[in-house]
């Protein structure tokens, strides 16, 4: 059965912004689709974040898409690295997504522990063959930076939003087509 499983930000909430949206289309279109809150979401710990995927997702397998938002998508990236030798998902679509620790002003460092140990790319590359990055080009906490490293560690594909800030329900952002245009891709 195609499920998704949707992984939120920090300070994040499962319906919160175009997700709620993104969620209806999957349904309609056969998914089963899981947007668990996080523990602890104002202070995330990086371990706690994985074992709460590793709970909701089960048994990975090849119909399974994982999508994340900020902070979610470093979670899934961790996740990934923890998979047994011939587990795999189908894909992953990361939104808003970074390789390092933050820094903007006013970042108090709080997410220091999703960094502290390192992501073994290769692993992540060959549980999930097909990733996809979309990011916003005014993004005030995702720099392009970013964008461009993690479509050259996963050998992702990209997709650059015009004007969608960090493309939150706070920045007025309550549908993200091309969310569902990756998913299709993905589907063929």
């Amino acid at each position: 059965m195609k499920r998704a499983v949707f992984i939120h930000g920090w300070y994040g909430h499962p319906t919160d912004g175009w997700w709620p949206w993104l969620k209806t289309s999957l349904e309609e279109r056969g998914f089963n689709v899981l947007s668990p809150q996080l523990p602890h979401e104002d202070k995330p710990q990086a371990k706690e974040w994985v074992e709460a995927i590793r709970r909701i997702v089960g048994t990975p397998d090849n119909e399974l898409l994982l999508i994340g938002h900020s902070l979610g998508c470093i979670t899934i990236l961790k996740y990934l690295s923890t998979l047994k030798d011939g587990e795999q998902i189908k894909g992953s679509v990361l939104v808003a997504g970074f390789t390092e620790d933050l820094n903007f002003d006013g970042y108090d460092g709080s997410l220091a522990n999703f960094f502290e140990e390192p992501i073994d790319w290769n692993k992540v590359c060959r549980h999930c063959p097909s990733s996809w990055v979309i990011s916003s080009d005014n993004d005030p906490t995702v720099s392009k930076e970013n964008h461009d490293r993690l479509l050259k560690l996963l050998g992702a594909q990209g997709i650059w939003e015009h004007g969608k800030l960090h493309m939150t329900g706070d920045d007025g952002i309550f549908e993200l087509p091309s969310t569902l245009e990756v998913v299709n891709s993905l589907e063929r």
